[in-house]
């Protein structure tokens, strides 16, 4: 087995929100906090919300979404009568291997990718690092608003460092599990990250340095 990494930045294109489960209330503060590191009180990026979202988008890609019934795609589901394509279900395959199997059976061994939590670049030491954005609900007869609350973002400009790591085992092809994560990268940027992309929210872009 070998272990290859991926490391580099991700820069926010624009306003970034992942929330981070802060049930406190606050009298005239924001209504939907950021994820903060408890010791540092600076925002991060979650291993687990990258590789999630990667994985979510690849199954798209893939076209296995629907095939669990909104569950993650896993292997009691591989001979279906869509695998009867063997790229598809190649690269089907390498999602398991890469993310994981849910199924009970795990055909396919040990996960082979580590995400890890994304900290703040030294570069983005010393800029704001959050911004209060209003949102409301427009009242359509009226066109009046209404409902007024607070979401914090951290503002675009900011940049974040990730590190990404691959397990390639004997019997894997690691040119087509490298790709397979470069891949969500590229779906990612295509995308967003975090919530509220509809909005407008989480557009990133990935440097790769390593």
């Amino acid at each position: 087995m070998k272990i290859k990494n991926i490391k580099g930045q991700i820069e926010l294109l624009s306003g970034l929100h992942i929330g981070g489960g802060d049930d406190t209330m606050k009298i005239g503060g924001i209504d939907n906090g950021v994820i903060k590191d408890i010791n540092s009180d600076m925002p991060y990026i979650p291993g687990s919300s990258l590789k999630g979202k990667m994985r979510s988008l690849l199954e798209w890609d893939t076209g296995v979404v629907g095939l669990g019934d909104g569950s993650p795609f896993s292997s009691k589901l591989i001979n279906n009568v869509i695998f009867d394509d063997p790229q598809m279900k190649k690269r089907a395959v390498n999602l398991l291997k890469l993310f994981g199997d849910s199924s009970s059976e795990n055909l396919y061994g040990i996960t082979r990718i580590s995400v890890g939590d994304c900290r703040l670049s030294d570069e983005s030491e010393g800029m704001e690092l959050s911004e209060a954005k209003y949102e409301n609900v427009i009242d359509r007869q009226r066109g009046t608003a209404s409902t007024p609350r607070q979401t914090e973002r951290v503002p675009a400009g900011v940049k974040f460092d990730f590190d990404i790591r691959i397990k390639v085992l004997e019997e894997d092809s690691e040119e087509e599990l490298m790709n397979m994560v470069q891949k969500g990268l590229e779906l990612i940027e295509n995308d967003y990250l975090g919530g509220s992309g509809s909005r407008g929210y989480g557009r990133v872009k990935f440097h790769i340095s390593e």
